[in-house]
């Protein structure tokens, strides 16, 4: 792990591809990046990043990594029922997810499929999840809770 990095951002917040693409470019270990990995395509409940228009934005692969295949998600529900159904062709526009090991998927854009499965794969350590997401995961539940707890 080269640094952590904090930002806020709205619960189901408009524009993430947007607020993500600003973010990341201004960060300090910009440079040394290889790829951005997400747990999925949604950022703060609903607000839905586009994996394509992040890797123009950016110049960087992108990745979202999920445990289950994302071609049985009901996002289309949760978002007619929140009222944001008008982000719906941003979860058409998603990339179709591969398998990249037992039980992990991972949707991307600006890289190939045999790279997007051997860079998550690379990172497998402690958990079936990508080492990054489980940092995260960790850091974020601490800061939530006061301590890090539960499945990663």
């Amino acid at each position: 792990m080269e640094g952590v990095a904090l930002t806020q951002f709205p619960v189901d917040g408009e524009d993430s591809t947007g607020f993500l693409a600003h973010w990341i470019a201004g960060l300090r270990w910009r440079a040394g990046i290889q790829a951005v990995v997400f747990g999925g395509i949604t950022l703060a409940g609903l607000g839905l990043i586009d994996l394509e228009a992040l890797t123009q934005e950016l110049r960087l692969p992108t990745l979202a990594v999920t445990r289950r295949s994302p071609a049985h998600s009901r996002i289309s529900t949760a978002l007619t029922a929140a009222g944001l159904a008008h982000r719906q062709s941003i979860a058409d526009r998603a990339p179709r997810a591969i398998r990249a090991a037992p039980g992990l998927y991972v949707a991307f854009a600006g890289t190939s499929p045999d790279r997007a499965t051997a860079l998550i794969q690379a990172t497998l350590r402690k958990s079936r999840m990508p080492e990054p997401l489980r940092m995260a995961h960790l850091i974020g539940s601490a800061l939530e809770r006061g301590e890090s707890r539960g499945r990663v």
